[in-house]
């Protein structure tokens, strides 16, 4: 799982520990992530099954595509479809994807790479291997996470940020036992890459057998640790945690995860993605692929897009201009 590494952790910026009156967040629930298929056919775990969408605010859904090793000619994506009201973040730790839409945007991501898409008012979208990678066969993770958008914010016209690995602020905790890549939001003054419309943290930490990671998180975000791979425990009580499985953690101001001592071999430690994010705490309407506030927005939405709305196909490709930024 190599998304970005370091040689020496101790050249990074430390995170300071929490203060002594700090409070740390208690574990209110833990669920583990169904398998299911997604797409042509690729291996999906649903992150946020059977958890309650309030607290989940701002975010809506989110999946752990692979990790699988791909045999010649197996490699599989997504056939063209819609989104509007929301945003996707498509992170790639292995691998490499393309997407393209029907605004004539889109790009290729690869190891450590995220690519935020604003769906916004309405758009068609693909995400596919390239050519050679199906040809070839390899190994295949990554993440997509769909973030809610504030009603006020629907409608804007759809965005793209490549954000790029090398982008992201890079950290470790006071005795360097983990590495911590911030995507969005911000940890002890440095800010991750990530534009977000609706204020949120998105960060990927490895963290070492037998480690400590202690996180200062904002007390008005909510908070999700979501277990990539390897084993460990989590928050005061030490609960127990391992791959496909996603904590909902409760008020406070620390979120802790341990490393267990020992992990599997091809692991370099327990990996987890940490979200938090202020709930919008607006009425969700959701069908397939579009979310918006009312049944009737998603109506309209249907109908939108049967009516051709939201852009034909085949689009003209737009690359897109400078690594990290936004663009129409």
């Amino acid at each position: 799982m190599p998304a970005i590494t370091v040689a020496d952790v101790t050249t990074l910026a430390r995170v300071p520990e929490p203060g002594p009156t700090d409070l740390d967040r208690g574990v209110r629930s833990v669920t583990t992530a169904p398998v299911g298929y997604e797409g042509e056919g690729f291996p999906v775990r649903r992150a946020f099954a059977g958890v309650d969408l309030r607290d989940l605010d701002p975010f809506l859904h989110m999946d752990q595509m692979g990790e699988v090793e791909y045999a010649p000619g197996e490699p599989k994506g997504t056939p063209w479809h819609p989104h509007r009201g929301f945003e996707t973040v498509t992170y790639i730790i292995d691998g490499t994807f393309e997407h393209m839409d029907s605004h004539g945007g889109g790009g290729t991501i690869a190891d450590g790479d995220t690519q935020w898409m604003t769906a916004g008012s309405g758009l068609l979208h693909i995400e596919r291997p390239p050519e050679a990678l199906v040809a070839s066969g390899g190994l295949f993770h990554g993440l997509q996470l769909w973030v809610n958008l504030p009603k006020a914010e629907k409608w804007v016209e759809p965005k793209y940020q490549d954000l790029r690995a090398a982008e992201a602020a890079l950290l470790t905790t006071g005795d360097g036992g983990a590495l911590i890549r911030v995507i969005a939001g911000e940890l002890a003054g440095h800010a991750g890459p990530g534009s977000t419309r609706t204020p949120m943290a998105m960060m990927h930490a490895t963290i070492s057998p037998g480690a400590q990671l202690r996180l200062p998180w904002r007390r008005d975000f909510n908070a999700l640790v979501y277990v990539l791979s390897g084993a460990g425990s989590i928050g005061p009580d030490g609960r127990p945690i391992e791959t496909g499985q996603l904590v909902v953690l409760g008020p406070g101001d620390v979120i802790t995860v341990n490393g267990a001592n020992h992990q599997e071999s091809r692991l370099a430690g327990l990996d987890v993605v940490v979200l938090g994010g202020l709930p919008i705490q607006e009425p969700v309407a959701w069908a397939g692929p579009f979310v918006m506030n009312t049944k009737a927005e998603v109506m309209a939405a249907y109908e939108d897009y049967q009516k051709g709305k939201l852009g034909v196909i085949p689009a003209t490709y737009v690359p897109h201009g400078g690594l990290g930024g936004a663009s129409s």
